[in-house]
């Protein structure tokens, strides 16, 4: 089963590369109010059941994927009903 996960700083935690983002935007005169820089992560995960592949995927964000203090995450199953 295939899993997409996306980690990105926490509210309040500072993101240099989402303030250059968001002055660069600005700068090429989009009308942004803040922007905000994160990562997507795919991986193929050998279980058949969401709830099993789900559950392993949290592991991995909370082992590797993601430092959990300064950053949150999301993550989507394909094919999985939300």
């Amino acid at each position: 089963m295939r899993a997409t996960v996306l980690v990105r700083p926490k509210p309040g935690i500072l993101d240099p590369q989402g303030q250059a983002v968001e002055g660069s935007l600005r700068q090429l005169g989009f009308g942004v109010t803040s922007a905000r820089v994160g990562r997507v992560v795919d991986v193929e995960v050998a279980a058949d059941d969401p709830d099993a592949a789900r559950a392993e995927v949290e592991q991995m964000c909370e082992q590797l994927l993601a430092n959990p203090l300064i950053e949150s995450y999301e993550i989507e199953l394909e094919g999985a009903a939300r």
